[in-house]
């Protein structure tokens, strides 16, 4: 079945099929996701009803991060696979530590693009921050035109961000040596911010439910795919992890935010189904 075009849209979004950004940001409460994203989702929550008490965990983990490297002194940041703006956007979370802070952010998705200008348009500070489309298997277009922004001094420490975007590197694609491009182009100082999906070493008795989801996502326009904790592993290579590692979402740092996700996994972290963790570029 053929969607009528949408006048809201954004030019080339697709509505044929239901896209990972708008999905993510209809769990959190968003309003950036039209009927065939919503209707993904509800079918979503119908198979595994703490899906989106899981993708609030995974977005609270971005804000204890990025807390942690701006109270470390990192006050630029690229945020690569960033999504559709919501509570507790990388710029804002930095700001609040760091009134100077800086972000480009990047996505392949249209809508989360348009979005994420239109928000920075509306806070007035387009001049401070940067958005661009862009897919995160090309490391060279995507640095070299962050850098073209204006919002990036690659001479010194920035904070580059990949939270929630790598599952979606397919299993036969080069995950870690794109990653490590990245890294590579990164001075001496820097921090590195992700996580990751797995079944690895999840305790719960709903791996169907799990499996079910991970068949739903086939059918969408952004199917993921889980690693293995030691397949994450790879993609700090060369960095120092900061404490406590690579852990559970819930894991990490809970201290620093205010979830009230906690109770939920604070007996079995494993359930969030989400690995994470942070490293510095000596």
């Amino acid at each position: 079945m053929t969607h009528a075009p949408d006048p809201d849209a954004p030019e080339g979004v697709d509505l044929e099929r239901p896209n990972a950004a708008r999905i993510y940001d209809w769990f959190l409460g968003g309003t950036a996701n039209w009927a065939i994203d919503r209707q993904f989702g509800e079918q979503a929550v119908q198979t595994f009803p703490m899906i989106k008490t899981i993708a609030k965990a995974g977005r609270e983990f971005l804000g204890r991060g990025v807390r942690y490297m701006t109270e470390q002194g990192i006050d630029q940041f690229l945020d690569i696979g960033s999504g559709v703006p919501t509570v507790g956007n990388v710029h804002q979370i930095a700001t609040t530590v760091n009134p100077n802070a800086r972000c480009v952010y990047v996505d392949n998705e249209p809508v989360a693009v348009a979005h994420s200008q239109i928000l920075l348009e509306r806070e007035g500070v387009a001049d401070r921050h940067a958005v661009l489309q862009g897919d995160l298997r090309n490391p060279s277009d995507i640095w070299n035109r962050a850098l073209e922004t204006g919002a990036l001094d690659p001479k010194r420490p920035i904070g580059l961000i990949m939270v929630g975007v790598l599952y979606f590197i397919g299993r036969d694609e080069p995950a870690a040596e794109i990653v490590q491009k990245y890294l590579s182009l990164l001075p001496s100082g820097s921090y590195f911010l992700s996580s990751h999906l797995t079944i690895d070493g999840v305790e719960t008795p709903d791996g169907e439910l799990r499996e079910r989801i991970h068949e739903q996502y086939k059918r969408s326009s952004t199917p993921f795919h889980y690693r293995t904790r030691a397949e994450f592993g790879e993609f700090f290579t060369g960095l120092e992890l900061v404490d406590p590692g690579i852990v559970w979402v819930p894991d990490w740092h809970p201290e620093a935010g205010d979830s009230r996700n906690g109770d939920r996994m604070a007996g079995n972290p494993s359930f969030s189904g989400g690995i994470c963790g942070l490293g510095r570029k000596p």
